[in-house]
């Protein structure tokens, strides 16, 4: 009898314990996870320029890093897994591929967008689109001289830290 009410003791104070280590609802950070794919050339004279795709898209991540709710995707990441996936750029154009790509890096958000030169200006479109839904979330475009590079880099923040919901 001793044995039976010592055994049940032990039980209670297990459970008890367990209990114990039960937490509430998490208080981490959640953070939504954002990848940026590199700014579309959409020039129709694309020989007289750089491809500066790349470097709007790092000011683009360098914007949004700085917003506490937001954790960027490594851009190396998402290289590894077109390496992986052995996809061509023909194959990159479509925004679905794209969104698949990020759903693999676990993306919840991507930045799109574009940029145009058309005479002596440059027009930037950036769009902030929920990787499981396809649908987008914001958009932000943005105009500057085409031939102020500081110009570019400033539309590129201020589009990115317009799309921040």
């Amino acid at each position: 009898m001793v044995f039976e009410k010592t055994t049940h003791f032990i039980i209670i104070v297990f459970v008890i314990c367990l209990a114990g280590c039960a937490t509430g609802p998490s208080q981490r950070n959640h953070a939504v996870s954002v990848a940026v794919w590199d700014l579309e050339n959409l020039s129709f004279d694309k020989g007289n320029q750089p491809d500066l795709g790349q470097m709007l898209s790092d000011e683009i991540i360098k914007t949004l890093q700085q917003h506490d709710g937001l954790q960027m995707v490594e851009r190396q990441r998402l290289l590894l897994v077109l390496e992986e996936l052995d996809l061509g750029s023909s194959e990159l154009a479509d925004e679905y591929t794209r969104l698949q790509v990020g759903l693999m890096v676990g993306a919840q958000q991507m930045v799109f967008g574009g940029y145009q030169v058309v005479g002596e200006s440059m027009r930037l479109d950036l769009r902030l689109v929920d990787v499981s839904s396809g649908k987008i979330i914001t958009a932000a475009q943005k105009t500057t001289g085409a031939g102020d590079l500081a110009g570019w880099l400033r539309a590129a923040a201020e589009a990115a830290a317009e799309i921040v919901p």
